[in-house]
């Protein structure tokens, strides 16, 4: 049974397009759904028979649609434009297909301010871009933050870097040092980046991974837990926003000195795998009724039960969907079922 649903699951992510350039704000969501689903069952826009739309979605302006048939997904998406009628201005759509891979663009904003008294920001924003051209880097603020974007793999590399460069101003700062240590109180040192991390845990190994795939990788399966009591080891966890950062260090002293280093490629293989397979969708719960709030919080703890390999982490603003595109895309289809939100 459960083979089949897994067929059933993976035939309709390939029957699925994502459709994205809707325009936000301009009608409600229930009338901008009818709108979809029509324009993509219109033979002039080589549709067909559509099985379901999902919208909203996680992202803005962006619905996912279900066709009955896999060539109609494929007809659709080669064809080269598609403006959605019935608009004061007809709005036109990218069209593609649905993809497995989401975690594929992080954002996080960076405070440079650390560096300021010992290179050049402007010059350390350039070394950077050539560093990793993957990323795209905002206007640097006057404060020293400045925003950035790319695959989380860039932003791990980015952080990495962060972190040695870090290190070789510290330890030049260090070395000018008076024997009383006076440098290091003057106003004008290196301020070393905070971190809540124990100097004990320090000694250890250091992994970077993104939250949502650390969260999943703990909690979903007992691969972390496991992993680290067969290697006795122990693991100190800091999370800044979209980045979780892990200290791996060996509970036993230094009796088994390569435990950390086998932890960490494990671990990092384990969530790099899972950088490719997992999806996410969110329910936006900010701005609406407490009535509705509750409906989509019920709908999603009753169906967390049944659906053990998604991930639900429950915020005050939003709930996050974490796990295979087959998965996610059920759960949500389930969810909005269950609070009455599915457009027939």
């Amino acid at each position: 049974m459960a083979s089949v649903l897994k067929v059933k699951e993976s035939e309709a992510s390939e029957r699925t397009i994502v459709v994205a350039g809707l325009p936000v704000g301009s009608i409600n969501d229930q009338s901008l759904t009818v709108l979809v689903k029509s324009h993509f069952q219109d033979i002039e826009n080589e549709g067909g028979v559509v099985e379901d739309v999902i919208y909203p979605t996680r992202t803005k302006g962006v619905a996912y649609v279900t066709f009955k048939e896999k060539k109609v997904a494929e007809n659709v998406i080669r064809k080269e434009k598609h403006y959605l009628a019935e608009m004061v201005r007809p709005a036109q759509l990218t069209v593609s297909h649905f993809s497995e891979k989401v975690f594929s663009s992080v954002n996080a904003v960076l405070d440079l301010s650390v560096f300021r008294s010992e290179i050049g920001l402007g010059s350390l924003v350039m070394d950077l871009k050539r560093e990793i051209p993957a990323l795209c880097f905002s206007p640097l603020e006057a404060n020293g933050r400045i925003s950035v974007q790319g695959s989380f793999l860039a932003i791990k590399k980015l952080k990495e870097s962060l972190l040695l460069k870090t290190s070789s101003l510290l330890e030049k700062n260090r070395n000018r040092q008076s024997p009383r240590g006076s440098t290091w109180k003057s106003s004008h040192s290196l301020k070393p980046p905070r971190s809540s991390t124990p100097e004990t845990m320090r000694r250890g190994e250091r992994l970077v991974l993104d939250t949502d795939i650390f969260l999943y990788l703990k909690k979903t399966s007992g691969f972390y837990e496991s992993t680290l009591k067969k290697f006795h080891a122990l693991c100190q966890e800091t999370v800044d926003g979209e980045i979780t950062t892990l200290c791996i260090r060996n509970a036993q002293g230094g009796s088994q000195p390569n435990n950390e280093k086998q932890v960490k490629e494990l671990i990092e293989k384990y969530s790099h795998a899972l950088h490719f397979e997992l999806r996410k969708e969110t329910f936006i719960l900010e701005g609406k009724e407490n009535r509705e709030k509750r409906n989509i919080k019920l709908a999603c703890k009753q169906l967390s039960s049944r659906y053990l390999q998604v991930l639900v982490n429950f915020y005050h603003t939003h709930i996050d969907i974490i796990g295979s595109s087959s998965d996610t895309y059920l759960f949500k289809k389930e969810v909005m079922k269950l609070i009455r939100q599915k457009v027939r």
